[in-house]
């Protein structure tokens, strides 16, 4: 795995008592990127806090608003980044972003909401950082 997969994941398994993960899904994303992007990680995870869920009303999944946060972080300002890196979740997901639908999707497939959203934040994480890599933002993998 990688850096920052790595990391989300890892944040990813801390349960509060309500029995859901700490961090929500544009959280885990948003904030691992923060920091090398020169941000400040805690002020991250603050801004997300309200797009678990959907914006809590089953909107755009928490971890595509994430990448795209994490994106404009890096400084990437520019719409055919932004548009080409939603192209790409719908691509892998059936042409959906709304939390909802990709819930009710993953759910008549029979998976667990954890598993389907924990792979939704794996994906974006994944796609943040190859637009990074594509734009200068990131080193190259060997």
């Amino acid at each position: 795995m990688r850096k920052y997969t790595d990391l989300a994941m890892e944040r990813r398994t801390h349960i509060g008592q309500d029995g859901r993960p700490v961090y929500n899904c544009a959280q885990a994303v948003v904030s691992v990127f923060a920091r090398d992007a020169g941000y400040d990680e805690d002020a991250a995870l603050r801004a997300a806090t309200y797009f678990r869920g959907g914006m809590q009303m089953g909107s755009v999944c928490g971890a595509v608003t994430g990448g795209l946060m994490a994106l404009g972080f890096a400084g990437l300002n520019d719409a055919a980044i932004s548009n080409g890196f939603v192209r790409q979740v719908r691509t892998i997901h059936e042409g959906l972003i709304n939390c909802k639908d990709l819930l009710a999707a993953s759910a008549a497939r029979g998976e667990v909401k954890k598993v389907h959203c924990d792979a939704m934040i794996r994906a974006c994480v994944a796609l943040v950082e190859e637009a990074l890599r594509a734009n200068g933002k990131l080193e190259k993998e060997a």
